[in-house]
């Protein structure tokens, strides 16, 4: 039994973009999203933060949309509007009152096909600030902002496509010039490697002819290139690996990586499972154990990362409470990951259902279920799968989520990176 319903069309036009649109007449809105097959994955060395250098880029006009009018376009109608650069992926998108549908078409196949007319010199320069300014306020200059580039090279070999950050090396884009932006524009932002969903209150044969308007004439690219490095990736670690940070932190922190099944795999959904057990609610193990009874962490944090290549990343944390041993925090962090070997069957109903919960919240919103549409025809290329998503959830057993204990969170499989004060507070 399908549990979920969305109702889509799926096309496909001559240049190969692909279509998803989503009716749904109850408000008066749509949302746009435009999912590239292009991330920090393709990236070659020497080449690292290009994905969301253009990500930048993007706003900074085409053919027929001045510097910075995109914002100012999308705003003055009441919409909203912004762009995210991922791992496996970049994506723009608009939520604007439905009439004003072909506005977010128009700018959006301006960029895609009209792009580079626009580019220039002082753009790339400026852009470049921006980057490594954004670098220095949300990384650098921030408590534990290396946490993710310190923790990808524990859990990744150094060839591989998830070893390097999504914001990249600085020394890479200093080294960037405009023929490598341009170059890197036409490989990837073309429209056979992209997916277009419009989602909420159209016409879905209106909607049609609108995108073939404005985008039916930008041509298809060459196919873009296989993701550089090593793709293939053991699914363990093959030990216990850990790097201890002495820094400005205000407190101490102990966060736990582990690589699982990637997002395209089956035991992806058991990793989210036992994610939503250990640490998703107050009545989560770690958050009972650890926050509520113990007292020896004052928070925690868990995620299972949805990434294609290889393989998938989750991670734990604990902050510790002012002059806290990180070794004892560790220590109970690790107690809790073991006990997950005997998990109740109970426990499995609960975290299933937080994570239904937090899946059909999400898609109460047509942002979010245009987003949604986007990422199963780009990952998958099948926006059906997202009405099979709680029927997969609902899959993951008992003996499942013990399994995955066994062969993901084992001593031969962690990443650790431990954050002390330098104060010794």
């Amino acid at each position: 039994m399908t549990l979920l319903s969305i109702d889509f069309e799926r096309h496909r036009l001559d240049n190969g973009l692909k279509v998803v649109l989503a009716p749904d007449p109850t408000v008066p809105v749509v949302a746009t999203n435009l999912w590239y097959g292009v991330g920090s994955r393709n990236e070659p060395a020497g080449k690292t933060g290009f994905a969301h250098l253009f990500e930048h880029m993007m706003f900074q006009g085409s053919a027929h949309v001045p510097k910075n009018r995109h914002f100012e376009l999308i705003e003055r109608v009441g919409g909203t509007l912004n762009a995210t650069t991922w791992f496996d992926r970049t994506n723009y998108f608009e939520t604007v009152p439905s009439h004003e549908l072909d506005l977010c078409l128009w700018l959006e196949s301006d960029r895609m096909g009209w792009m580079l007319p626009a580019m220039d010199q002082e753009k790339l320069d400026n852009q470049r600030d921006v980057v490594m300014n954004e670098k220095l306020q949300r990384y650098d200059n921030q408590p534990y902002g290396d946490w993710s580039e310190r923790l990808q090279h524990l859990l990744y070999p150094a060839d591989h496509p998830y070893y390097h950050t999504v914001i990249g090396s600085m020394e890479d884009i200093e080294a960037a010039t405009l023929d490598d932006v341009e170059s890197f524009f036409e490989t990837f932002y073309v429209p056979n490697n992209a997916v277009l969903t419009v989602a909420g209150d159209i016409d879905p044969t209106e909607a049609l002819a609108a995108i073939e308007r404005y985008f039916g004439d930008i041509p298809a690219g060459a196919d873009v290139p296989p993701v550089p490095g090593r793709t293939e990736l053991e699914s363990v670690i093959g030990e216990t690996v850990r790097e201890t940070v002495v820094s400005d932190v205000p407190l101490p922190r102990v966060i736990m990586g582990f690589r699982i099944p990637p997002y395209s795999s089956e035991g992806f959904a058991t990793a989210e499972v036992a994610r939503a057990l250990l640490g998703m609610g107050r009545a989560s193990r770690f958050y009972r154990h650890l926050v509520r009874e113990q007292q020896i962490a004052k928070s925690v944090v868990t995620y299972a990362y949805p990434l294609m290549t290889g393989a998938s990343m989750l991670l734990v944390w604990g902050t510790g409470y002012p002059g806290s041993d990180p070794a004892e925090l560790e220590r109970a962090m690790t107690r809790e990951l073991e006990g997950l070997i005997d998990a109740r069957q109970d426990e499995i109903d609960r975290a299933i259902s937080l994570t239904e919960t937090d899946l059909v919240r999400a898609l109460e919103r047509v942002a979010e279920r245009a987003d949604l549409l986007s990422m199963f025809d780009l990952y998958f290329d099948d926006p059906g799968r997202l009405n099979r998503e709680l029927d997969r959830l609902r899959s993951v057993t008992l003996d499942d989520v013990r399994g995955f204990v066994e062969q993901q969170l084992g001593t031969n499989n962690r990443a650790i990176l431990t954050y002390i004060p330098e104060n010794g507070r």
